[in-house]
């Protein structure tokens, strides 16, 4: 038999504020996150709205130890997401580390503790690169590479590459927190929080763990980041509209996303290790399942992809569509994606699609891609365990057969809950979580 996994704790970060209280109280206010982006001028863009973290409230420095204060200089945005993400989740599951000034919290064995953290293409820093590049400039005024290679490169600081590469995320968090059991890092865009955890969640049946820090962090706010979006097509036409008239999932009227930085870790823990140092579980992770669409075009998804992913999880839970009270979908407002996840979801429910409830993020937090999945799995977990489901907007018009109009905060019967990912690039996963009783 293979071992059961839960959530014992939860630590979303993104422009709602840090750990899943605060997540939980703005969502459940109906308080969305998505402002006027400030991190640089995107003035020359048609969306200039953006879920961004408050950066005088986050400070990366604040939270790691002080004999790791000087590792920060080489930290990116991402990098700093996920660290902050780490030590709110590990205190939110009352567990102690090396990187947690935690007295009370239980001592966990770090060979036992493993680490997954889904991370983005990191764009580099626009003024750090501009000044090398300035510095390689040939006679001709254009950049020349022999200029580049004696003395451009100068310019950059020494450990600079080491503040980009996507591993840096679970390198800095494994040597905080002193993991040393199995970790990896994946890079596949809005489903790489959720493929992470399903790494997780095998090396914990498989026994190569007792626990593992699993989730995602990525930060699209930098002027490269921004541009591969708006490329892409995927940014709303927000000229002259309110931020919370941008994003519109599953509405007739949808117009595009808008991107935040955002994501965050979660602890995953054998269910016997849980219980057995007291902490508390507060969902449990019954099935997982990953497809993949061809995506030519940066929009990605396709409905019949989607719902093998469904199908096999719930499927892989021992299950039947019948159990999911409610779905956490991407609903990240892109039209082509939105009828992708609209038509699966009839397919696998049939008739009680347009019953089911759905609790969409990204009207709140914007698309955090590689932590998009954290902040929807973290917000699962809160309404098994509040036994509720928070408010939703959205200010299209839904006429897709589905529950995704705005509402209010109610309370629910929930036993299990569907947390659906379709990301850029093509990958899908779909994550069954029940109730613990």
């Amino acid at each position: 038999m293979r071992r059961r996994t839960i959530i014992s704790g939860a630590g979303p970060v993104s422009a709602l504020g840090i750990g899943i209280e605060a997540h939980w109280d703005a969502m459940c206010q109906g308080r969305s996150g998505l402002r006027t982006l400030t991190a640089f001028d995107a003035s020359w863009y048609p969306c200039q709205i953006a879920g961004e973290l408050d950066r005088e409230a986050f400070k990366v420095r604040s939270i790691v130890p002080k004999s790791y204060r000087k590792a920060v200089k080489v930290m990116c945005r991402d990098v700093e997401l996920a660290v902050g993400g780490a030590a709110e989740a590990i205190r939110h599951a009352n567990l102690q580390t090396p990187g947690i000034d935690h007295e009370e919290g239980f001592p966990i064995d770090p060979h036992r503790l493993g680490c997954h953290i889904g991370a983005g293409l990191i764009a580099a820093d626009v003024d750090e690169l501009t000044s090398a590049l300035a510095a390689s400039r040939g006679e001709d005024g254009e950049v020349d590479l022999g200029t580049w290679g004696t003395t451009g490169m100068e310019n950059l600081t020494p450990l600079w590459l080491l503040k980009y590469l996507p591993n840096m995320l679970a390198c800095h968090v494994t040597i905080v927190h002193d993991c040393r059991g199995p970790s990896n890092t994946i890079t596949c865009a809005e489903s790489s929080s959720a493929l992470s955890l399903g790494e997780s969640m095998r090396i914990i049946e498989r026994g190569s763990a007792d626990a593992c820090l699993t989730g995602g962090a990525e930060s699209k706010l930098n002027p490269l980041n921004y541009y591969r979006q708006y490329c892409a097509g995927r940014l709303a036409d927000a000229r002259d509209l309110e931020p919370l008239d941008v994003v519109r999932p599953f509405a007739s009227d949808a117009i595009g996303t808008a991107v935040g930085e955002g994501g965050g870790l979660m602890v995953i823990e054998a269910l016997d290790h849980c219980l057995e140092r007291g902490g508390t579980p507060m969902a449990e992770v019954l099935g997982y399942a990953a497809t993949q669409s061809p995506d030519h075009d940066g929009l990605g998804a396709t409905a019949e992809d989607l719902v093998a992913a469904m199908r096999n999880a719930i499927r892989s839970a021992g299950r039947e569509p019948e159990c999911v009270d409610a779905i956490v979908p991407f609903g990240c407002g892109i039209p082509a994606i939105d009828a992708a996840e609209a038509e699966a979801i009839r397919t696998v429910f049939g008739d009680r699609a347009s019953e089911i409830e759905l609790v969409t993020t990204v009207p709140f937090t914007g698309n955090c891609n590689a932590g998009n999945g954290t902040i929807q799995i973290a917000v699962a977990t809160q309404c098994l365990k509040t036994q509720s489901l928070p408010a939703r907007l959205n200010a299209g018009t839904v006429e897709l057969d589905l529950k995704a109009g705005p509402c209010d905060a109610r309370e629910a019967d929930l036993r299990t809950v569907l947390v659906l990912s379709a990301s850029q690039g093509g990958q899908n996963t779909a994550i069954l979580l029940g109730r613990h009783e």
